[in-house]
């Protein structure tokens, strides 16, 4: 019975607008959950809720599917109903500068005391140089001084009254407190001094000594008399400033009273401030301006807010995309002050796993390996359970400048991290403490069943990128339309694409064609325009090598019959984009005993996969024409006009039959190509990319012109992954193309030579068939092979011509 081409119906798997009960996907309610990963999101939950160390999430997957976006919009879902984290805050620590202290405070206290912090030190410059202008004040430290000045001067002139009884005078000078003798009250100039009798002279230096150890004395009394005045003032002055300062602070240590850390710090503060209470007055000598002496610095007070959830609404969901070192951990700054770079607390820029801290951080696997030192980083923060913010020079070793040594600040959030299932297992093999890190498995698949209830999950998601990204909303004619697409990226009647960025991308340029068009609703045709639009962006290369087919540079024929050639079909990727085309092989048979060999095999182009596709198919033909006796021929195979490598084993059905045409001497049509691999029965196995090859091969028949005779010839396990273009099915339904299914080597060779291919009965073939002749051609090359042998036996050898030894002569000695 002459197989039939396929139906229309077979040919792709429509979605049926009717099933949807709305109009338009604005009737439709958002739906921010993943759709067609229950494993995946069981996984994701199960990581989130359970409360132990090292369930980090590792989410398996294919690149392109969205998932690093789509999880992220689920976490922040979850996470909306989660507890809002503590803020934090580095502030400065008063006995180790280089040490910054962390703070917490719950969500929003962080902001109060920075603000309070910062208007603690504008009311202390205004009140604290009203307060020492009191005339209390003032009063009381003069008092101090005043009598510092009255013991000094009452000292001073006891010592010059004894000093004059023995004629010593005591006189200040620019240079300090000079001795000197003197005669009737007036000093002796050297000259003087000298003409004086020596035993005089005796007196006066013996006088001089004494009251020069008197003076020493007095300076020395006179010296503890102003450290007690200056003790005295600065206790004064603290007095004064902690009575200022106490009165604002005193409110804040009662605002912040349950959080000790906080309160402590407080009271560091107040100490400080008391200590270096001449920072807040101004300087009484004139000459201290500007532009000579560096202004108070008051960020020592300052408070350093690195994470602020004043305004978050539930547990962060951080997703970084650029996981640098300094972006995960924090950095350090430097600014430039008097010409040298300097750094304090304030310069402190904590990172991604500060800004998560109580929630979740999400991060691309391939991006943290991409980045130095960052999986080290990352691994560090979460098996010690704490984030140090520290300098990357510190880490490699080449910072030759002093930097701070912030405290850690204790670590408690759920890491998700996104990668191919390669760097998974990889990491799982090579990281001993990868396993003990990232204890869940979350594993998203690329596909789901194409049923009722998903195909509403499909429609609920468009919904959702509509209201999300403000697209105009979806037809129920173009979400079927949307439907279908999802179907045709995973080759699939009864499967969709989970690969949702790519559907999205088509809802985005839908939706653009639609805003040309003015009108507010996406359709159906807007849809395809997209699609179309997609193709043409990119099959640039596709028309070029299909311009040369049709140009006759590279030889397909789609017309006539020929023997031991057939169109095998082929895909070409180009990474974003792939498609199909004939390929020309052909097969030559002639008497020998070298067997089927492959040219583009023994020329080292093609890979293992087809070469064990042609090893199989010598298998089929040995077990199919040698099992009562042993064939003896030549053949050769070739991919004409190949000058790239060929993989795959998708051609060796093509293979098999140019070969068994050129043994029956049964042309093959040329209107029809074919692929599919076969295994050893001559059973026709499932193929990849068989859409784009159906369309290569049509498109070359759509521009020569279609005849009705053209078609293609694929394994019937390939039904189910039609999801074939519309103007190929056009064609097909206006009877000008058609498709075949099979699923053998026999069936096939029946629709490329009009003859069936004939099946052995009583260990023959029936005469006429391919089979038949094929069997009835090995036998010829056999015999054909048998007489050449014979003929080598019967020709007479040639003689051995006798060679006559030289004897040895033996040299004595």
């Amino acid at each position: 019975m002459p197989l039939t081409p396929l139906t229309l119906d077979q040919l792709r798997r429509l979605s049926d607008p009717a099933s949807f009960k709305f109009n338009t996907t604005a009737e439709l309610s958002v739906a921010p959950e993943i759709i067609g990963q229950p494993r995946g999101t069981r996984a994701i939950e199960f990581g989130i809720d359970i409360d132990s160390p090292g369930y980090n999430i590792f989410v398996l997957g294919e690149e392109g599917t969205g998932r690093t976006t789509a999880i992220g919009r689920f976490l922040r879902n979850k996470a909306a109903n989660r507890p809002t984290p503590q803020d934090w805050m580095y502030v400065q620590n008063f006995a180790e500068p280089h040490k910054p202290r962390a703070l917490n405070l719950p969500a929003g206290l962080g902001l109060s005391l920075r603000d309070d912090m910062n208007g603690l030190v504008e009311h202390l410059k205004r009140s604290l140089p009203q307060a020492f202008e009191q005339e209390t004040y003032l009063a009381e430290y003069n008092k101090i001084q005043n009598q510092f000045e009255s013991d000094r001067d009452m000292m001073f002139a006891t010592l010059a009254e004894k000093a004059m009884a023995v004629n010593i005078a005591v006189v200040n000078t620019a240079s300090g407190i000079a001795i000197a003798p003197t005669r009737n009250n007036k000093p002796l100039s050297p000259e003087e001094f000298e003409s004086l009798p020596e035993e005089e002279q005796k007196e006066l230096d013996a006088a001089r000594e004494q009251i020069k150890d008197e003076m020493e004395g007095m300076l020395r009394v006179l010296r503890n008399a102003e450290k007690a005045t200056r003790e005295a003032q600065r206790q004064l002055n603290q007095r004064v400033a902690t009575s200022v300062v106490d009165r604002y602070l005193d409110e804040l240590r009662a605002k912040y009273t349950a959080h000790g850390e906080t309160v402590f710090y407080l009271n560091e503060v107040q100490q400080d401030i008391v200590d270096h209470v001449n920072d807040f007055l101004p300087t009484d000598d004139p000459k201290d301006d500007a532009a000579t002496q560096p202004r108070p610095d008051f960020r020592r007070y300052t408070v350093n807010l690195v994470v602020d959830h004043s305004k978050t609404e539930g547990a962060p969901v951080i997703v970084e995309l650029n996981p640098t070192f300094a972006k995960l951990l924090g950095r350090i700054e430097n600014e430039s002050r008097f010409g040298m770079l300097l750094t304090d607390f304030t310069l402190i820029k904590t990172g991604a796993l500060h800004a998560a801290n109580g929630g979740y951080l999400v991060l691309r696997a391939r991006d943290v390996f991409y980045e130095p030192l960052a999986w080290d980083a990352l691994k560090r923060s979460m098996i010690s359970g704490y984030v140090r913010t520290e300098d990357i020079t510190s880490r490699t070793g080449f910072g030759a400048t002093k930097t701070l040594d912030p405290e850690p600040i204790p670590l408690d959030l759920k890491v998700v991290l996104v990668g191919s299932p390669d760097i998974y297992y990889d990491l799982l093999h090579l990281d001993e403490d990868f396993g003990s890190i990232f204890k869940v498995k979350a594993d998203f698949v690329s596909e789901m069943p194409r049923t009722n209830d998903n195909e509403h999950q499909y429609a609920l998601f468009i919904a959702t990128r509509c209201a999300e990204e403000k697209l105009r909303p979806f037809d129920r004619r173009a979400v079927a339309k949307v439907i279908e697409y999802g179907s045709r990226l995973i080759g699939d009647q009864y499967k969709l694409s989970v690969r949702l960025g790519d559907v999205a991308d088509l809802l985005r340029e839908a939706n653009y064609w639609a805003g040309i068009a003015q009108h507010d609703v996406v359709s159906v045709d807007h849809v395809l325009k997209a699609v179309d639009e997609k193709f043409y962006r990119h099959n640039k290369t596709e028309e070029l090598l299909r311009e040369r087919i049709l140009e006759g540079t590279v030889f397909i024929d789609t017309s006539g019959a020929v023997v031991g050639q057939i169109n095998a079909l082929s895909i070409v990727d180009y990474g974003d984009y792939n498609f199909g085309l004939p390929s020309r092989v052909t097969a030559r048979t002639f008497v020998g005993h070298g067997g089927i060999s492959q040219i583009d095999r023994d020329t080292n182009m093609t890979g293992p996969i087809h070469n064990k596709g042609l090893l199989t198919l010598i298998s089929y033909f040995n077990s199919t024409y040698a099992t009562h006796r042993s064939v003896s021929f030549s053949a050769q195979i070739s991919f004409e006009q190949n000058y790239n490598g060929i993989e795959g084993d998708s051609a060796s059905c093509a293979e098999l039959c140019a070969l068994l045409s050129s043994l029956s001497a049964h042309p093959v049509k040329q209107s029809i190509a074919i692929t599919g691999a076969v295994n050893q029965k001559g059973d026709i196995l499932p193929i990849g990319g068989v859409n784009e090859k159906v369309e290569g091969f049509f498109t070359v028949c759509h521009a020569r012109g279609l005849t009705g005779d053209q078609g293609v010839i694929i394994p019937q396990t390939n039904v189910r992954d039609l999801m074939l273009r519309e103007n190929v099915l056009a064609a097909v339904e206006e009877g000008k193309f058609n498709i075949y299914a099979v699923s053998t080597v026999s069936e096939a060779i029946e629709i490329l030579t009009g003859v069936p291919a004939g099946e052995r009965k009583d260990g023959k073939f029936p005469e006429k068939t391919p089979h038949h002749a094929a069997e009835k051609r090995l036998r010829e090359l056999a015999k054909g092979h048998d007489r050449d042998r014979d003929d080598d036996e019967k020709k007479p050898r040639k003689k051995k011509r006798a060679v006559k030894k030289k004897p040895i002569r033996r040299r004595k000695r």
